[in-house]
């Protein structure tokens, strides 16, 4: 098993002295003598008080994009959620082990804003330099795709699926690289990536693209490509998940419980591989889910809470040693069966280590101290957990430098060789799944253009197509129609009635149920498919649509709606870049009794 250890001091950084320059685009810090975080990691569990051990168990979010003055809203929310002002005062309060950073919370706006709290919330961590006093680790979702929190300027690599359509562990590996070097540039050692779910159900409402792909060994050989990216290559922590595999639901576990019907020996052939690959590749960090697989565990416990899945199947079969993390504790599938106060106490005699996002942090503290008080928890049981926690901060380098370089961050996030490397991961991704009237690639350039269909302000796809056929000679109007209304979607046809072409975006059409219980994209589609005008239908998100939308005979898949999925979208119209994505999943019709295109399937130019 590969190890990665980082900086080889023991001692804790002095709060005043100017931080450690960061790798930036050199490799990972050097080894250190394992003697060295063995003495640091026992010296400070020595230290540390129960509270301050209960402490490093938790990680959460706090309001506010800097740590001691944040705004007045922001601070309104914390004292709601912690019952002080600020991140640092939540921090200090919680003795927390770590943050994680949403956009939603106000932590994620630049690289010098991101890099200036996480600072901030180091020295809150840190404190005075008692012993005892430990820095954070600090986290995002920062898969890529359609689940990214790093704004621009950072890299906006594509996400799974599409890197599954390029069928190239380079490129995988290439994009966490990046990815962790940005993070780790603004403080972000823990980046909740890569997934490691084979999505095998289309009908999956909260997988889908964020996998790569329905093939356990191109999910497997993925997933151990970026454990190294993060790792080796970057120097932050890899989270495979979500373990022991939610690729086959459809259930949402933010808001039920899934439960997954594999027998054993199809958990072993398909969602086992690719965490066992990412174990042999040694991924410091593992994070759970709240699914029930009774083939596992035929509790009815979701995985989260089973000591029969974490301890037994994970540590015990697996051999996995490092840090297991859960899912956010505040998902209705974990808090379906038992109170908030009794979900931390479960996850740890469970075998979880680090508890993400509890509904109610004092209420979990509380409810931890208290069950090491009354003995259903033992403090060495806590203290199995804190040393793990704790090795993991000292390979990260945590224990010699936790603050970074904010002027080296501004130059490291977004700098123009990751923008270049976004620009060849994504391009061979694009994926044509129909050309079946031979419009493609497009023979003429002054025509008139209307685009249209899903669209999001934070990304503009709709506007980016639209300039990328006006930049090549095109009359081109953006008319975004998300989700649209009946008079929109009637409007838009008449529109298009009056262009040569049209291109319709859709994402997740095929969901009825959830993100379009109207189904208005299937309903834009079939109008604008009336008007007899030619239409280009892209799937900026789940390539299953194409089979709830008849009589589409031109479509491509992105996978995702980052500028760069949609600029190699316009340049492959114009038969400037031949697609080169294979499906990596396979596409059913919509009653699921056939296949429709194959894994594999995709066209060219």
């Amino acid at each position: 098993m590969k190890t990665r250890l980082a900086i080889a001091s023991v001692v804790v950084a002095v709060l005043g002295a100017t931080a450690a320059p960061l790798p930036g685009l050199a490799a990972a810090p050097p080894a250190s003598a394992p003697a060295g975080e063995h003495g640091w990691v026992t010296s400070t569990l020595r230290h540390m008080s129960l509270e301050q051990k209960v402490g490093q168990l938790f990680a959460t979010y706090v309001y506010g994009g800097d740590a001691v003055e944040p705004s007045a809203a922001d601070r309104a929310a914390n004292l709601a959620a912690f019952g002080v002002e600020t991140p640092a005062e939540v921090v200090e309060r919680f003795d927390l082990g770590g943050v994680c950073y949403f956009s939603w919370s106000h932590n994620l706006d630049s690289p010098r804003q991101i890099a200036t709290l996480s600072n901030g919330l180091q020295r809150a961590a840190l404190g005075d330099g008692r012993k005892g006093r430990v820095p954070l680790l600090i986290s995002t979702d920062q898969e890529q795709g359609v689940v990214l929190r790093m704004p621009a300027p950072a890299a906006q690599f594509p996400g799974a699926m599409a890197l599954g359509a390029t069928r190239s562990p380079q490129a995988a590996r290439t994009a966490a690289e990046i990815t962790g070097r940005e993070l780790r540039a603004v403080g972000i050692r823990q980046p909740y990536a890569p997934i490691a779910d084979v999505n095998v159900n289309p009908a999956n409402p909260v997988i889908g693209v964020r996998s790569f792909g329905s093939d356990a060994g191109l999910v497997a050989e993925l997933t151990g490509a970026q454990v190294t990216g993060f790792q080796d290559d970057a120097g932050v922590t890899a989270v495979a998940k979500h373990f022991p595999g939610h690729g086959d639901t459809a259930t949402d576990s933010h808001t039920g419980l899934p439960v997954i019907n594999h027998t054993r020996a199809e958990w072993d052939r398909i969602d086992a591989p690719p965490f066992r690959r990412a174990i042999r590749e040694g991924v410091e960090s593992i994070m759970t889910a709240h699914i029930v697989v009774p083939a596992l565990d035929p509790s009815g416990d979701p995985a989260t809470l089973s000591p029969r899945i974490l301890t037994g199947v994970l540590r015990g079969e697996l051999g996995f040693r490092g840090v297991v993390v859960t899912d956010a504790l505040n998902m209705a599938a974990v808090r379906e069966r038992y109170g908030d106060e009794r979900v931390p106490v479960l996850a740890l005699k469970a075998g979880a280590d680090q508890l993400l996002m509890p509904p109610d942090l004092r209420l979990a503290r509380d409810a931890v101290l208290s069950a090491v008080a009354t003995g259903e928890l033992t403090e060495r049981r806590v203290d199995e957990s804190v040393r793990r926690i704790l090795t993991l901060k000292y390979r990260q380098g945590l224990a010699h430098s936790p603050l970074v370089d904010v002027e080296k961050a501004v130059r490291t996030v977004g700098a123009p060789a990751h923008l270049a490397a976004v620009t060849r991961v994504t391009d061979p991704s694009l994926t044509a799944v129909r050309n079946d009237a031979g419009l493609l690639p497009l023979r003429r350039a002054d025509r008139s253009v209307l685009v249209t269909g899903w669209n999001t302000a934070a990304f503009a796809p709709i506007e980016t197509v639209a300039a990328g056929f006006a930049a090549r000679g095109a009359r081109a109007t953006a008319r975004p129609a998300t989700l649209p209304s009946d008079a929109v979607i009637a409007a838009t046809a008449a529109e298009a009635a009056g262009h040569d072409l049209t291109v319709v975006l859709v994402n997740k059409a095929w969901d009825t149920t959830v993100t379009d219980p109207r189904g208005s994209q299937q309903r834009l589609v079939a109008a604008l498919l009336a008007t007899g005008r030619p239409v280009i239908v892209v799937a900026v998100r789940d390539p299953y649509d194409v089979a709830y939308l008849p009589g589409v005979d031109t479509y491509l898949a992105t996978y995702s709606y980052t500028r760069a999925a949609m600029d190699a979208l316009v340049r492959a119209l114009h038969g400037e870049l031949s697609p080169r994505g294979r499906l990596p999943v396979t596409i059913p019709t919509a009653d699921g009794s056939s296949v429709l295109h194959p894994y594999g399937h995709g066209l060219s130019w």
